[in-house]
């Protein structure tokens, strides 16, 4: 069974390459069916290998067996324990989601290029399983960098438009700049331990004893990469920017799983890594997470409830959740991190649900401004119902599955961060719940032009050949699919307990409770979910004036669209992310 691991890997990759190569010859009918199969089956495999796994043995296996010698390793090996093949299966459906829901969803694309667009989606989707599936410190970087060209690529997809290139240039640009700090410390690590497996670096790190300079170095310039690629707060200026430009399906999987990728990579780079007592301490790492993910939080909850740009909306909330993810990873417990995989694994689908709404919307109307669309909606009452699900999904209502990874680390968290989460949740919900009511439900005075907004969304051009006179059924069966799939996380008790046992297993030590739901849990869900609907009700019927925005100012300001403004803010972030980790060693 070992040897069926590459093949989530290896498949997408035929998959593209068969594409490429007879897409000069095949029908675009025929060439979205070969991509959607193509995904259909690696998605199969990863469930098949995901309920054949056992938490005693992970499967293991060294490409081209080149297995380690004398306890030392130079080859390519994939461990599929069940947090990585959980992953390879939630991004290999999502992607499988996202090719029904763009099927014969652009404009015709150029002659004898019918297989673009599905063979980039399958490229994503192998660098993505790649990524959470190797044990290699290198290849994990590689993939992961595999994963960003084809983003930037799609991104940019609809090439012809200035504001597409920009857009990707932006993201290409900070990227590979946290690409290029992420090899640095690959690189002082390998220095270090002559080792590339992530095991057998923490193996040799151990060995030597307690951390230096060097390590601590290492363990920054690693995380910054993988924080850029998270969109954490100061990393996460290039985010909203992508997602203003690019198209419905590329946002589903961005802010839907390659997002959190960045997450899941911290948190298996710290455990499996820096965890022991030759890497970084608990304490430092906590510090450092804990405060980065704080801010984030806060910074996208409140950029996300001054958005009208619908794209750029979603865009914030998704750095927000990002905070509350790095803040509960960052208090290093298996309640907690159980409690993340949870929000995770629910917000994938919700997220995803919502940028496909927001899709039906922009090629229903050509516009995804907020201000714009009042009242325009009311004729797509499913839509609506969809819309409104996923705002309160966003915002904790129980039984979602966010709703019951919210709980679960909350009560991991202690007072102040619970706090935290259920205002955040419910700015972040009420902004959704605040665009479903005007644009849905025509609730409240229309919106007047205000030039304090960031940005608007008006005059959006269509991404499909014209704007729908009826709404394709796959664009609005997608989306329900993925709100229902995000209610099984919070309702089926047996996934829960798997993903329990999943952490349990990658983490030292085992969760102190089994992950269900509790009164406590229940009633803060209930809690942030009616203060999203009460602060998105208030928005709608007494919406603020440009004087009410004024506090925001030099906040909205930051957010220049500068690429060398975010630059600057990158090594900014470098800076803080090493003097928060630095406090403990200089200590000892």
């Amino acid at each position: 069974m070992n040897q069926l691991l590459p093949l989530i890997v290896a498949s997408p990759l035929l998959g593209a390459a068969l594409l490429v190569a007879t897409g000069r010859r095949l029908r675009r009918i025929v060439a979205e069916t070969v991509g959607c199969a193509v995904a259909a089956g690696t998605a199969g495999l990863a469930v098949y290998l995901l309920a054949a796994s056992s938490s005693s043995r992970p499967l293991v296996e060294w490409a081209g067996g080149w297995t380690p010698r004398h306890g030392r390793s130079v080859g390519i090996v994939l461990v599929g324990d069940r947090i990585a093949l959980g992953l390879a299966t939630l991004i290999s459906l999502l992607v499988v989601a996202v090719l029904a829901y763009s099927w014969r969803y652009f404009e015709e694309p150029p002659q004898q290029q019918t297989g673009t667009f599905p063979a980039l989606v399958l490229l994503f989707q192998a660098g993505m399983c790649g990524f959470v599936l190797t044990g290699d410190l290198f290849n994990a970087f590689v993939f992961f960098e595999l994963m960003s060209v084809v983003a930037y690529a799609l991104t940019g997809y609809r090439v012809e438009e200035a504001k597409a290139v920009q857009g990707a240039l932006t993201f290409g640009i900070v990227n590979s700049l946290g690409a290029y700090v992420t090899l640095t410390g690959l690189v002082l690590l390998y220095a270090r331990t002559g080792e590339l497996g992530m095991r057998q670096i923490g193996a040799r790190l151990d060995a030597r004893g307690g951390p230096d300079a060097l390590v601590l170095v290492a363990f920054a310039l690693v995380l910054t990469g993988l924080l850029v690629k998270a969109a954490a707060v100061p990393f996460h200026f290039w985010l909203p920017d992508a997602h203003a430009v690019a198209p419905t399906p590329v946002c589903m999987l961005l802010s839907g799983v390659m997002v959190e990728l960045g997450v899941y990579g911290v948190g298996r780079v710290y455990w499996t890594v820096f965890a022991g007592p030759g890497g970084v301490a608990s304490s430092d790492a906590e510090r450092a997470l804990v405060t980065l993910g704080t801010a984030s939080a806060l910074v996208g909850a409140v950029m996300c409830w001054q958005q009208r740009h619908l794209k750029r909306l979603l865009a914030y909330s998704t750095v927000a959740h990002t905070g509350l993810f790095l803040v509960g990873l960052g208090l290093l417990g298996p309640d907690s991190t159980t409690g993340i995989a949870l929000y995770v694994l629910a917000h994938a689908g919700v997220k995803a649900a919502l940028f496909g709404c927001v899709g039906i919307l922009l090629d229903r109307y050509g516009s995804v401004d907020e201000h714009e669309l009042h009242g325009r909606a009311r004729w797509l009452p499913l839509v609506a119902g969809l819309f409104t699900a996923g705002g309160l999904a966003l915002a904790g209502l129980p039984p979602f599955g966010t709703a019951l990874g919210k709980a679960l680390t909350e009560e991991a968290a202690g007072t102040p961060l619970t706090v935290l989460f259920v205002g955040v949740s419910a700015l972040t919900g009420g902004a959704v719940l605040r665009v479903a009511a005007g644009v849905f439900g025509g609730w409240g005075p229309r919106p007047v032009g205000d030039e304090t907004y960031e940005t608007d969304g008006e005059r959006e051009k269509p991404e499909t050949s014209g704007t729908f006179g009826r709404v394709p059924d796959t664009m609005v069966a997608v989306p329900a699919v993925l709100l229902l799939g995000a209610l099984v996380v919070g309702v089926v008790p047996a996934l829960a307990t798997r993903v329990g046992l999943a952490v349990d297993e990658a983490l030292p030590g085992t969760a102190s409770v089994a992950p269900e739901w509790t009164t406590t849990g229940v009633l803060l869900g209930l809690l942030s979910a009616v203060l999203a609907a009460a602060v998105g009700t208030y928005a709608v019927l007494r919406p603020p004036g440009a004087a009410a925005r004024d506090w925001t100012a030099p906040l909205r300001r930051l957010h220049s669209g500068h690429i060398g403004d975010y630059v600057a803010w990158l090594l900014v972030g470098m800076a803080l992310l090493g003097a928060l980790t630095f406090p403990g060693y200089l200590a000892s």
